[in-house]
């Protein structure tokens, strides 16, 4: 602009369009210089995955005890305590899958109630 106050010529208002294009491009490689570059967040599990997991874990360990018990009753296990260890286990498994189901249950009633 004109620094007595009149109206800048065209050759002024191109002049400070190409200081403030400078200054830009100069601002611009400044932050590029200092800033490192952004990884991508790492990926999380979605909450679906996360509950497949924990069922095939359950049914695994059900599994295991059912094969275990069958082999005590053939003969080829004779730990009856590794038997009722598996048995235990996969009892408490399946408890604590259930109370998760009950919980997800009451949570998505709650929600479903708060729109009415």
């Amino acid at each position: 602009m004109n620094p007595l106050g009149g109206s800048p010529g065209l050759q002024g208002v191109l002049a400070l369009r190409q200081q403030i294009l400078d200054r830009n491009e100069g601002l611009k490689a400044l932050q590029q210089a200092t800033t490192p570059p952004v990884s991508p967040p790492p990926a999380t599990p979605d909450f679906g995955a996360t509950l497949k997991g924990a069922l095939e874990q359950v049914n695994a360990s059900q599994s295991r005890a059912s094969e275990l018990a069958a082999a005590y009753e053939r003969g080829e296990v004779t730990d009856i305590a590794q038997v009722m260890v598996a048995r235990q286990e996969s009892g408490i498994a399946f408890e604590a899958t259930l109370q998760v189901r009950n919980k997800l249950l009451s949570a998505y009633q709650d929600i479903m109630r708060m729109g009415a």
